[in-house]
């Protein structure tokens, strides 16, 4: 067997094919198994596009969807969808390198390099550390947050016993892997003021998203930020900022707002406000009604939703990483600095590169889908941007038009998913052939910009 395997895997040059090609398997595989009658309340077979929308939702940890989840799949459906869930949060490298280690007991360099890839490994002997770390930590986290959910579903609720740990697992895996997927027709808008319900599920969401890195960096030094490093500083510094701003917007824009935050007492409106401010972190969940928003709420949200959560977690978007360095670079450049400096570190021009390419792609890929669905659907430019960025983003947060895209506009939902669930950078790696170095200088040349 390993003889048959072998020229299969000396076909992938690069780890991000690899990564590509492990999650369109799982969508593959998502797809066909909630294709099956079994997958459905009525015993009839989803139509295709149905399930591969819903499998790459689930996969790509996004949480859009076509059909009601808790009507129109069945308990082995949303079983299929919360596994969907847990492996494309922990991703498809992260669990085959686990399995490696489990039978095999050892690591081979192929195999380093590709978990490497998928869980942004800064040492390749590492690995296996962090691989056991990441799946360990995770299935930690979920399980209390289940618990807390649980004893709140039972309680508050009444609950059956087995009814309330369904609910309290399946949310408490969709809230890690800010996945977004929900087990009610208007998601969490009936918990919008049980802060026992909010926030577990804001914390799972805020602690998944930060990525696994800084989560074991926090929790070996955090009691010393001085020496931290410069990824943990930036993830933290910014995500802390972004989660205050979020919440102020949502508090100002929304206070008087009678479909959303001015029905609700004071305490009511800071909770919903924080939850609301959270879930643009790529989680998907919403306890208002997103479609009642006004649009400069919306455009708010669509700010939060591109900028995303951490690097190497469950979140989605540009990275709040790379839009805390872009604002390094700005400033640099704009004080005619000749190197970006953060702290008492000099950052990497290579990865100046690659925040200012993901950033430019992102946007460029966002601009071009948002025109392509404007002229399939006769929705607003405000409601299709949203959805275009929620569904690049890996958020799943809508206004409502998803249900109601024609064929080609969810087939491009669907693309703009799995692409921003691998990134841009690692798609276009996976697609090409092989790495080309320039083993020369060509002269320099000034030209004028601006």
């Amino acid at each position: 067997m390993r003889l048959r395997t072998r020229p299969f895997l000396d076909r992938f040059h690069h780890p991000a094919q690899v990564i590509a090609t492990g999650f369109g398997a799982a969508v593959l595989l998502g797809t066909l198994l909630l294709s099956l009658p079994i997958a459905t309340t009525s015993g009839i077979p989803a139509g295709w596009l149905t399930a591969l929308f819903t499998a790459t939702s689930a996969v790509c940890v996004t949480g859009l969807v076509v059909v009601d989840t808790e009507s129109h799949w069945s308990v082995f459906g949303e079983v299929v969808i919360a596994a969907l869930i847990q492996v494309g949060g922990l991703g498809i490298m992260t669990l085959a390198t686990l399995f490696t280690v489990l039978v095999a007991g050892r690591l081979g360099l192929r195999a380093r390099m590709f978990a490497q890839a998928e869980t942004k490994t800064l040492s390749m002997s590492d690995v296996r550390r962090v691989v056991r770390n990441v799946v360990v930590f995770s299935l930690v986290c979920e399980a209390v947050v289940a618990v807390m959910l649980t004893l709140r579903f039972l309680t508050g609720y009444g609950e059956p016993f087995g009814r309330a740990v369904y609910l309290g697992g399946f949310h408490a895996v969709s809230a890690f892997n800010n996945a977004g997927f929900a087990l009610w027709p208007d998601n969490l808008m009936k918990f919008v003021t049980d802060p026992w319900i909010c926030l577990p599920i804001a914390a799972a969401v805020i602690v998944g998203g930060l990525g696994f890195p800084v989560v074991f960096e926090l929790a070996r030094s955090w009691r010393h930020p001085s020496r931290w490093t410069v990824l943990t500083r930036v993830t933290v510094g910014v995500t802390l900022v972004l989660l205050v701003v979020g919440t102020l917007v949502f508090l100002a824009t929304e206070w008087r707002n009678p479909h959303t935050l001015g029905r609700l007492d004071g305490p009511g409106k800071v909770l919903a406000a924080f939850f609301t401010g959270v879930m643009p972190r790529t989680a998907g969940f919403n306890s208002l009604d997103i479609a009642q928003m006004y649009p400069t709420s919306l455009l708010a949200t669509d700010a939060l939703m591109f900028i995303g959560g951490g690097s190497a977690g469950t979140a989605g978007g540009i990275k709040v990483t790379t839009f805390g360095l872009l604002a390094f670079i700005i400033w640099a450049e704009l004080r005619g600095e000749p190197r970006v400096n953060i702290g008492h570190r000099r950052l990497a021009e290579s990865a100046q590169r690659q925040v200012v390419s993901i950033t430019v792609i992102s946007v460029a890929l966002i601009v071009f889908s948002t025109y392509v669905l404007l002229a399939l659907t006769p929705h607003s430019l405000d409601q299709v941007l949203f959805e275009v960025i929620s569904a690049f983003g890996t958020v799943g947060l809508s206004t409502g038009i998803t249900a109601d895209a024609t064929p080609a506009g969810h087939v491009l939902l669907v693309l703009l998913m799995f692409i921003g669930r691998i990134g841009p950078l690692t798609l276009g790696s996976a697609l090409a052939l092989k790495e080309r170095a320039r083993h020369y200088e060509l002269p320099e040349e000034r030209v004028i910009v601006g």
